[in-house]
């Protein structure tokens, strides 16, 4: 069984209802997947090492990333280092402008890791409406079906 990590920003809010919709999405693909959901801060190196697959999401932050991704990020650079080259995984932002310079920072970090993006960020601006909670649950039905099939 493949293991999905789906760490995300904030217990409420914008951020949280996305990452509730993707979780959800993870979850109604039937792929013999184990999703672990956990906001940013409570997220360790073990979890990140542990994760065959990485869900994140952020809300954007003065154009970056929430401090607490970035704190997450921080603490599991250099025990990682090394131990999680070509990780798939994929973004989803909650923005106020336009989410660029937020993804721009992920995808930078990522390739520090040497992650491997496996789809476009997703990117809402503003309040999520239906059509936003769709695409983030086809989110996480496309990562977590990828993942279980061998496709990443």
């Amino acid at each position: 069984m493949k293991h999905l990590l789906l760490i995300h920003v904030g217990e409420s809010g914008r951020t949280a209802r996305l990452g509730a919709a993707v979780a959800a999405g993870a979850k109604q693909s039937g792929a013999a997947i184990e999703l672990r959901h956990l906001r940013a801060e409570q997220a360790t190196v073990d979890d990140l090492l542990w994760a065959d697959g990485l869900l994140l999401g952020t809300p954007e932050k003065l154009g970056y990333m929430a401090g607490l991704l970035k704190d997450f990020f921080d603490r599991t650079f250099y025990p990682a280092e090394g131990r999680t080259l070509g990780l798939p995984y994929a973004l989803f932002v909650s923005a106020g402008n336009d989410g660029s310079g937020t993804v721009r920072a992920v995808e930078r970090i990522a390739t520090g890791y040497r992650w491997k993006a496996v789809a476009e960020p997703l990117i809402v601006i503003g309040e999520p409406d239906e059509a936003a909670l769709a695409q983030c649950r086809e989110l996480g039905e496309a990562i977590a079906a990828g993942l279980a099939a061998g496709i990443f």
